[in-house]
């Protein structure tokens, strides 16, 4: 079943593609784990649908969507970061020969006399070469064939690929409706609001951190900071310990948000939840630690030593106290 946000969307691109004004090219846009790949799924089986709804949504039953469901039908295309044939581990990037692929793919006819549908996700995992190769097929639509990118960074993609697509926007939902949703999951309201309100009202990433452990990992770099912030904690031994496991990533997310939350309460912004650190009266320098921090945590996957940038942070984090 889908998310009220969700169902939102799809039933506002169906009413589009009603009236006959969907474009060749769509780009679905928003927050991570909104559900925008699931909705241009969705999307994808009425498009190709023969019998669809009177909503436009697929019928589940005709032969198309017995092939989409069952991962074999010849007119939609997935395309995603590919496996490492000899390591199967996946490549960062979706490459030129997958987008030549797909334009190749474009040029036949449908087998099923119908609709063409091609996912790119996450498309802003092309790198620069296939997102050029994107652009050519974009400049040459053709009639029943449909392209729908799916990205949480549409900033990440060239304005000329921007451009040429027609944007299906993700919004938050109102904190109320998010927490019914997370209430239907089995979370009772005293669980479920900190959860959105460290997710800033996010109710998909609330969902994950309660599923996963998130939010302890998050009262963990609480403490941790306010420990550093007391001289409590050594602040090359605590980089070293965030940096050490695959959470290193959300520690510094979670540690850029807190600091961030701290800096909304001193300008007197309303939260959802307090950040509950020991955080240095002055917004200017919290929110210059907070661009630092995000910028250690793009460098995580460089050479880069991560460990000594986030190591001389976390000593200006105690000495902001002083």
């Amino acid at each position: 079943m889908m998310a009220p946000w969700q169902q939102e969307v799809l039933d506002k691109t169906l009413a589009i593609a009603a009236e006959g004004r969907l474009g060749h090219a769509l780009c679905l846009v928003g927050p991570e784990k909104m559900g925008k790949l699931d909705v241009a799924q969705q999307l994808a089986r009425a498009l190709l649908c023969q019998s669809p709804k009177e909503n436009k949504s697929a019928c589940g039953e005709c032969r198309s969507c017995v092939f989409i469901k069952a991962g074999t039908h010849p007119d939609f295309l997935d395309i995603t970061y590919e496996a490492n044939e000899k390591t199967g581990k996946l490549y960062t990037n979706i490459v030129i020969d997958q987008i030549r692929r797909l334009s190749q793919w474009f040029s036949l006819t449908p087998q099923f006399g119908g609709a063409q549908v091609a996912i790119v996700h996450p498309a802003d995992g092309m790198n620069y070469a296939a997102c050029n190769a994107l652009l050519k097929t974009l400049e040459e639509p053709s009639q029943n064939r449909f392209l729908i990118l799916v990205t949480d960074r549409p900033g990440a993609l060239p304005a000329t690929i921007r451009s040429r697509c027609q944007r299906i926007l993700f919004r938050l939902p109102e904190p109320s409706q998010s927490l019914d949703w997370l209430r239907q999951r089995g979370y009772a309201a005293d669980i479920a609001w900190p959860a959105l309100g460290a997710a800033r009202g996010h109710p998909g990433l609330a969902l994950d951190w309660l599923e996963h452990g998130g939010l302890q990992i998050r009262r963990e770099v609480q403490a941790d900071m306010n420990a550093v912030a007391a001289n409590k904690m050594s602040p090359i031994e605590l980089a070293q310990r965030w940096l050490g496991d695959d959470q290193a990533d959300l520690r510094l997310q979670f540690a850029a948000d807190l600091s961030l939350e701290a800096a909304a309460q001193l300008q007197g912004m309303p939260k959802l939840v307090k950040s509950g650190l020991t955080a240095p009266p002055d917004f200017m320098k919290l929110s210059q630690w907070y661009d630092a921090l995000n910028r250690v945590r793009s460098q995580l996957d460089s050479p880069i030593r991560s460990d000594l940038l986030l190591a001389g942070l976390l000593r200006e984090w105690r000495s902001m106290q002083h």
